[in-house]
């Protein structure tokens, strides 16, 4: 008995168009940061967030640099929600800006937004043109002062020592 060619449908024009995008899709770039109530407002601790894809542009030749970003903050009332920084980083990608100015801004604009005790920005900016760049930019609130350090003796799993 002879096999019968199998047919695949045709697609329907349902199925065949692309659905277009919403006009903001919730995973844009954006400027705005939101934020969320610390939940332990009594007590200095610190967030630390690490960047290290962030991308904007060179004011003069428009070629792209690359940084690794860290932010150090001890909050205050308010803290950054996660998605809302990753969208604001993003969105320096189209941005020409000298190094000083982008890492400046970030610092302001996280300031603004969470007005914490404390906030450090500090970017390792890629060589460009033989030349390694560091800015490091702080914040302290007005009257706050930090707290002693309490040194604590290094564990295994955090040298990663564990075997």
């Amino acid at each position: 008995m002879p096999k019968t060619a199998r047919k695949t449908p045709a697609a329907t024009p349902a199925t065949a168009k692309q659905r277009p995008l919403p006009p903001n899709p919730p995973s844009a770039p954006s400027k705005e940061l939101h934020v969320f109530d610390n939940p332990s407002p009594e007590r200095d601790y610190v967030i630390h967030f690490e960047i290290p894809e962030f991308t904007c542009l060179c004011p003069l030749t428009g070629q792209p640099d690359f940084a690794h970003i860290a932010i150090d903050c001890i909050p205050d009332r308010l803290c950054v929600e996660l998605k809302s920084l990753k969208m604001y980083m993003w969105s320096y990608r189209g941005e020409g800006a000298f190094h000083e100015k982008v890492t400046n801004t970030i610092l302001d604009d996280f300031v603004r937004a969470i007005r914490p005790r404390y906030a450090r920005v500090a970017a390792r900016w890629n060589v460009r043109g033989g030349i390694h760049t560091n800015v490091v930019a702080d914040f302290r609130k007005r009257g706050w002062k930090a707290q002693q350090n309490v040194e604590l003796p290094r564990h295994a799993h955090e040298t990663g020592l564990l075997g």
